[in-house]
């Protein structure tokens, strides 16, 4: 992507990914010390949402407290399937953009009703109506996305989960300058045009690798920015069974592959199926392989920006208004 070409520049969603190089390197991880405070406490924290306000911020945060063994237990589910959960003695993260999701804003009255007072809310507006039911607001600063598919937003909710994780573990936080500068190189990387291609041609474009969103996020953006059909592969779920419906003209996008898994994945979809593998990664693999710098354990953010330069790219080759989708809404479920 290059936003000195007015086939990139023109659209809100292309302005708002490379937004979130000033978005990352603004962020000031020192907002969240006293609620981590809190956080540590309970002991216990259910991080809920809809869509993209869920899946990479929460997982990847999930992913960080298990590797780096914080003691406290993070969980995540939308807001319903929370809501029949006993959640007296959590704290909760209530993650709507608008301030306006009707699930999660039931979710927050009845955490108000059980007499719950760890109940958070993390939005991108002011004076919500979510904000009536939590007992602490925090605004993102990257604001409101005029794109339907969010972005900027999603990179600055998993910054900010990841700086309570700081704060809990008394770790220094990340180098934010180094990390908007390797975001950048993610996003404007040139594709090779024979991915494109590949993906265009593809019934299905899957995504697979580990469950701390990259890859669900991207599956997810693909629906809303290319209109293509897509599915997320946790783990090897793409080597146990799904291969049986899998077409030679599907393309695979595997996030950062585990190298103990690499031949199942060659032996069962290149060479079983006959389909085509990208791997986004920092390193050389044995496919095809979208390279992008190494920022070590703040690696999910540049697989996720790589992942946004390629679905722009695919998005521009087959003439789709990038910023409006057909049926998707900015908000799912108003309140």
């Amino acid at each position: 992507m290059n936003l000195n070409e007015n086939k990139y520049s023109k659209y809100a969603l292309v302005r708002e990914m490379m937004d979130t190089i000033d978005v990352v390197k603004t962020f000031n991880p020192k907002q969240t010390k006293d609620v981590a405070e809190k956080i540590k406490s309970a002991g216990k924290l259910l991080l809920t949402g809809e869509g993209s306000s869920r899946i990479f911020p929460a997982k990847n945060a999930i992913r960080k407290a298990l590797g780096k063994g914080i003691d406290v237990s993070l969980v995540t589910d939308g807001s319903r399937q929370s809501a029949q959960y006993d959640l007296s003695g959590f704290a909760v993260f209530c993650a709507s953009n608008s301030g306006k999701t009707k699930e999660i804003i039931l979710l927050a009255k009845q955490l108000i009703e059980i007499g719950n007072h760890n109940r958070f809310a993390l939005t991108a507006n002011e004076n919500t109506p979510l904000e009536k039911f939590c007992k602490e607001t925090f605004v993102l600063k990257c604001g409101w996305e005029q794109a339907v598919a969010a972005t900027k937003s999603v990179a600055e909710q998993a910054l900010f989960y990841e700086s309570i994780l700081w704060h809990i573990n008394n770790s220094k936080a990340a180098d934010l300058d180094d990390l908007a500068a390797k975001i950048e190189s993610a996003l404007t990387l040139t594709i090779d045009p024979a991915i494109i291609d590949a993906a265009i041609k593809a019934p299905t474009i899957y995504f697979a690798g580990y469950n701390d969103g990259v890859a669900e996020e991207l599956t997810l953006k693909t629906n809303e920015i290319t209109r293509k059909k897509s599915d997320f592969l946790e783990g090897t779920y793409a080597v146990h069974g799904i291969e049986e419906v899998m077409e030679k003209e599907d393309i695979v996008f595997l996030i950062d592959p585990i190298e103990d898994e690499i031949e199942k994945f060659q032996q069962v979809l290149e060479k079983g199926v006959g389909l085509k593998i990208v791997a986004i990664a920092d390193r050389e693999t044995p496919f095809t392989t979208i390279q992008v710098p190494n920022a070590s354990d703040m690696n999910p953010f540049i697989f996720l920006a790589a992942g946004w330069n390629l679905l722009v790219e695919i998005g521009l080759k087959l003439g789709i208004n990038l910023d409006k989708p057909v049926r998707a809404r900015k908000v799912g479920n108003e309140y």
